[in-house]
């Protein structure tokens, strides 16, 4: 039979043990604030205008990013261009752009915090170590008492209303979107790289354009030249033909001039030097570069909803939901686990004693006025909430707008061109029609300069025409969050 005294022992040894069950219990109870359920499909996803040549399907929102987070995925879009030059200058501004680095620098901050965040549910431990010196008055005597004292100390938030979860929850969403950022600015990075790229290029076509105006006007004065001098033609004849080709060498020199500025503009890019942009921009093929083009027969939604900065604003907008848990959560009482085991050890000279200290219990802290400081709190984390809800919706109808803008120039270019090459084709013939009939003494100085300009001007329309095509493909590459296969609506041709 047990003693009473030992029955005692039992219920003070087994205290502890149902404490930590009675609270683990209570930590699994609903959180408080809000549960996360995700925006609403985007009323304006269901819309597609009729301009557009686009189907937009609202029925699937799942779909992982077109790299699937992959920076290789990524870097194969662009390879589809089969550029070299554009390869690399795209590698170098990635490498060197501080909107890039700063990205991954938020990574790094907003993954330290969910860290934090996590730590905030399990116990934390800390071990202390006491020397000290002094007087103990008992009556008419004074001792002298040395004292040391180690101990570990212990202390745990129970998280009985899931406040510490909703703090884990906002963090964790954060991170994801902050990942998302990082994305993001490599996206931008390199359709930026691609546009400055392109504009280059689109500058080397014009400048091929002048010369070869400026060689056919050179022969042309050349020619006025020889005849005025041998009174065929009258002076005013050959001094028409020399300013047509100075007016054409000042031409080649503006283009040339400007392509030199877009030499520098990649260079302030990439962080290269400028031999090392040169040289990249000599390799093969040259010339503007052709993306493999894709028939886009159907845009699900899903394909939007891959946008890294769609990703963020959502992921943002689960992190403020969170936060209302947790100033929700400021206004529930607070129960802390805590405890401390150590030994001690007491010197009076004459009388030493060592022994063990501990301690374990519960402490409970109830809010109970601050002046409407917390109820304030919470009406804050709402309006955020609110206003990262309108900021999400606002973006998602901008990307809408982005790929509708990019299939319209994209088709818009695709017609434009075929009609560019005529005009550009017919005018050629009939400017050499025109030389013809100038040597042979049939057409004037005057009726060959105007078929000329008319041909100048169809050629440099053409290459226009040409490079707003491949813009138009970079946007939509952008507009699309960095990519696609052809699995998710594209079919290649």
């Amino acid at each position: 039979m047990k003693t009473p005294e030992s029955l005692r022992r039992r219920v003070r040894s087994t205290l502890p043990v149902l404490m930590l069950a009675m609270l683990a219990a209570c930590s699994g109870l609903p959180s408080v604030g809000p549960d996360y359920r995700g925006p609403p499909p985007e009323r304006s996803l269901a819309l597609a205008q009729a301009s557009a040549p686009v189907k937009v399907e609202a029925d699937r929102w799942q779909a992982p990013l077109p790299h699937a987070g992959s920076n290789d995925d990524l870097a194969r879009w662009w390879q589809q261009f089969n550029d070299p030059a554009l390869d690399a200058l795209i590698a170098a501004a990635q490498r060197e752009s501080s909107t890039i680095a700063r990205a991954a620098a938020n990574i790094e901050r907003a993954r330290a915090i969910t860290v934090a965040a996590q730590a905030d549910a399990l116990p934390a431990v800390e071990a202390t170590a006491l020397a000290n010196r002094g007087t103990l008055a008992l009556g008419t005597s004074v001792l002298t008492v040395s004292q040391q004292r180690a101990s570990v100390l212990a202390n745990w938030e129970i998280d009985l209303f899931g406040r510490v979860r909703r703090e884990q929850q906002a963090a964790g969403a954060r991170l994801s979107a902050r990942t998302d950022d990082w994305h993001e600015a490599r996206v931008s990075v390199a359709a930026e790289a691609a546009s400055e790229y392109l504009q280059y290029r689109f500058c080397q076509s014009l400048v091929a354009i002048s010369q070869a105006d400026l060689a056919s006007r050179t022969e042309t004065s050349a020619i006025s030249q020889r005849a005025a001098a041998a009174g065929f033609q009258a002076p005013a004849a050959a001094a028409l033909a020399r300013a047509s080709a100075a007016e054409a060498a000042s031409r080649l020199t503006g283009q040339q001039a400007e392509c030199d500025v877009g030499i520098k503009a990649m260079v302030a890019l990439t962080g290269l030097d400028e031999p090392a942009v040169r040289a990249l921009l000599a390799r093969p093929p040259g010339g503007l570069p052709v993306p493999r083009e894709f028939a886009v027969s159907a845009l699900p939604a899903g394909l939007l909803m891959q946008r890294p900065d769609l990703a963020a604003a959502e992921r943002e907008l689960a992190a403020a939901n969170a936060d209302i848990g947790v100033a929700v959560g400021d206004q529930y009482p607070r129960l802390t686990l805590a405890g401390s085991i150590g030994p001690v050890r007491l010197d009076t000279g004459s009388i030493s004693a060592n022994f063990t200290n501990w301690s374990l219990g519960p402490a409970i802290s109830l809010p109970i006025f601050d002046a409407g400081r917390r109820a304030a709190n919470v009406e804050a984390t709402r309006a955020a909430y609110v206003a990262a809800e309108s900021d999400y919706r606002a973006k998602v109808r901008r990307a809408v707008r982005e790929v509708e803008e990019a299939l319209v120039r994209l088709q818009s270019s695709a017609a434009r061109e075929i009609d560019a090459r005529t005009a550009s084709q017919g005018y050629r013939d009939a400017l050499d029609a025109a030389q013809v009939r100038w040597r042979n003494g049939l057409g004037s100085l005057l009726d060959l300069e105007e078929a000329r300009r008319f041909s100048l001007v169809a050629d440099s329309s053409l290459a226009s025409v040409q490079r707003d095509r491949v813009a138009a493909w970079v946007a939509l590459y952008r507009a699309l969050g960095g990519g696609w296969t052809t699995s998710q609506g594209m079919d290649a041709r």
